[in-house]
């Protein structure tokens, strides 16, 4: 896939009635190529809206929101919003995992659906798959149910890999997480070269991953830099 230059993602005056206690608002947000971000103040519902709002899956009430510098209200028909879709990789629990099955097979299904075995040059993929999401060897071949919450995010960051995105967004990741295990994460997701939105109520987290750590004014919309001391750490 082409390296998008530019903002990858851009929201202006956004807001988003979802029946909750005030609507979801984002003053302005600007995301460029490879820039990593993390969003402090959004809790899992929140964060889902906010993913349905940046991948053009619902449209803001007010404002606009653009993607590699179209708006989503210009996206015309289910085949192009699939076309923008697939620049993305979400690492969600709302994503299903066949606990049956082995992290490889798992892993396999963004190539194919014919994973009993898959054939040799997508176990191949699947394999770079979980080495890129930092999952140990001794793991590929064991069904996933047998995994603990730690290994389950990285089956996901894989994933949301498989298709080279230009963004990744990040729902929750580490809320079932050890801190130790969430600060190994952050770390493996700064290797990733696509932009990263972490949308987090951890806040080590937040500033292990991201280049920029903002926190959300739920009232207003406005996102404030936050600067913490682990991030002041990390950039010595």
């Amino acid at each position: 896939m082409t390296t998008p230059t530019g903002p990858v993602l851009e929201l202006s005056d956004v807001s988003k009635d979802y029946r909750g206690l005030r609507p979801l608002r984002i003053a302005g947000l600007t995301v460029q190529a490879g820039e990593h971000i993390a969003i402090i103040g959004l809790d899992q519902t929140t964060a889902e809206v906010f993913v349905n709002l940046v991948t053009g899956a619902t449209l803001p009430d007010r404002g606009e929101v653009r993607l590699f510098g179209r708006p989503t209200s210009a996206i015309t028909d289910s085949a192009d919003w699939l076309a923008v879709v697939d620049r993305f990789g979400i690492v969600s629990p709302r994503a299903v995992l066949l606990e049956s099955l082995t992290v490889v097979q798992n892993l396999a299904m963004p190539f194919t659906l014919d994973i009993e075995p898959p054939a040799e040059d997508i176990r191949r993929r699947a394999v770079a798959l979980a080495e890129r999401a930092g999952l140990d060897a001794a793991c590929f071949d064991r069904p996933v149910g047998e995994l603990g919450p730690a290994g389950l995010v990285r089956i996901r960051l894989g994933r949301a890999l498989a298709l080279d995105p230009a963004v990744i967004l990040l729902e929750h990741p580490t809320a079932e997480i050890s801190p130790e295990a969430s600060l190994e994460l952050a770390a493996q997701c700064r290797t990733v070269s696509a932009a990263t939105i972490a949308l987090t109520a951890d806040a080590a987290f937040a500033e292990a991953v991201a280049e920029r750590c903002l926190t959300l004014d739920p009232a207003t919309g406005r996102l404030a830099q936050r600067t913490g001391w682990f991030s002041r750490l990390l950039r010595r």
